[in-house]
């Protein structure tokens, strides 16, 4: 934490003494979430990641750098349609110019922006600006806890008709009825998981593995009812802090186990984490085994499936340690994977994570990457504020 202080105070100083106070003179006073919006779009830097097409022949591409600026704002007020940022922008004299417009004339139409938001999703560029950021911030930083969790992502789109499995092939025939005793009878064998096949898979071989269209999923919410939704599921590793690392967007009904690996990969390519707090939807041999690979200490909650016995062992500990008042060492850890559910709260009621309007999986990782962006860059400014 000292070295983000360290490193985001020049940042926190330029933006008190340089930056508000030459702001507040040509735009007025500040209010708090002015000032929020100038801080993430000064750490950010998103306009550094588009290129300039000057030189290029055809038309223009109209203020891609100011339209990025502006859905940066979108994410950072919780609009809900480009629409109502549109109204916004011609109304709201102060937010046009931090986004780069000085004139309402010169505000592109909705069709532009959908146009530019195209664009930015086959360019993967808020994906870009965000690992661009961690790597600065993170990069020769020892993270404590990694928690890896995932939130669902309802969209507005019809769900994907599921392909009927292919017949399994005929099986050798053999005798009706029942097996003699001592007989045994041939079984055919299971196809290996995406669990096991992902430890021979390259990175981006298991993130092209992983299906991505709209489709229903279920998950039990914290009353134990199951609760269903149609969209997507974003993954996400957050690091001490409440500091987004990695993301993977998936399919509703994926399950959370088989996104951990590529997550897991993607993470340790942008910092250095000792411990991988994850729930009991990830407890998982595969799992435990990669995290292991990657030099961190896996801490996953046990997941009993239907094994009454050890069930019941599992409560039986549970009550003895609660007599003795003792805590294991591994469950103080584990508490610390409340973050991740932190974050997901966040990016849902603050930064746009339940407005998403648009349709594919591309754009809808771009929407939420937005928000992902504008979260991460306020959580590293809390560190000097």
């Amino acid at each position: 934490m000292n070295s983000l202080r360290e490193f985001f105070a020049p940042h926190w100083r330029s933006l008190q003494t340089t930056l508000f106070p030459w702001l507040e003179r040509e735009l007025g006073p500040l209010t708090e979430k002015q000032q929020q919006l100038v801080q993430v779009l000064e750490i950010i830097r998103i306009e550094d990641f588009i290129p300039e097409h000057f030189r290029l022949p055809g038309r223009p591409l109209k203020d891609r750098a100011c339209i990025a600026r502006a859905f940066v704002a979108k994410a950072v007020y919780d609009m809900p349609t480009t629409r109502v940022l549109l109204e916004r922008l011609s109304t709201d004299v102060s937010l046009r110019r931090l986004c780069g417009w000085e004139r309402k004339s010169q505000v592109p139409s909705e069709s532009v922006f959908s146009r530019a938001f195209a664009a930015f999703a086959v360019s993967q560029l808020t994906e870009r600006v965000h690992k661009a950021l961690i790597c600065k911030t993170h990069q020769d930083r020892l993270v404590g806890h990694m928690s890896r969790d995932s939130t669902a992502i309802e969209a507005r789109e019809k769900p994907l008709q599921k392909d009927l499995p292919p017949p399994p092939p005929e099986s050798p025939k053999r005798k009706r009825g029942r097996p003699k005793t001592g007989e045994e009878r041939p079984k055919p064998p299971k196809p290996p998981t995406r669990l096991a096949l992902q430890g021979g898979m390259s990175k981006q071989q298991m993130l092209d593995d992983l299906p991505t269209a709209c489709d229903v999923g279920a998950k039990k919410n914290s009353k134990g009812n199951v609760e269903h939704w149609i969209g997507y599921k974003l993954h996400i590793d957050v690091a001490d802090g409440q500091i987004p690392i990695s993301c993977i967007l998936t399919s509703a009904s994926l399950h959370d186990s088989q996104a951990a690996i590529p997550l897991a990969t993607l993470s340790a390519e942008r910092t250095t984490n000792l411990y991988d707090l994850m729930d009991a939807a990830y407890d998982s041999d595969e799992i435990r085994q990669h995290s292991r690979s990657l030099g961190h200490v896996p801490i996953i909650d046990t997941n009993p499936r239907r094994n009454r016995a050890l069930q019941e062992e599992l409560q039986a500990e549970a009550r003895r340690l609660d007599r003795i008042g003792f805590q294991m060492p591994e469950t103080i850890r584990y508490n610390e994977r409340t973050a991740s559910e932190r974050v997901n709260g966040r990016f849902k009621d603050e930064f746009g994570g339940r407005h998403v309007r648009v349709r594919g999986a591309p754009k809808v990782m771009c929407h939420c990457m937005f928000g992902i962006l504008a979260l991460t860059a306020d959580q590293l400014m809390r560190f000097v504020t």
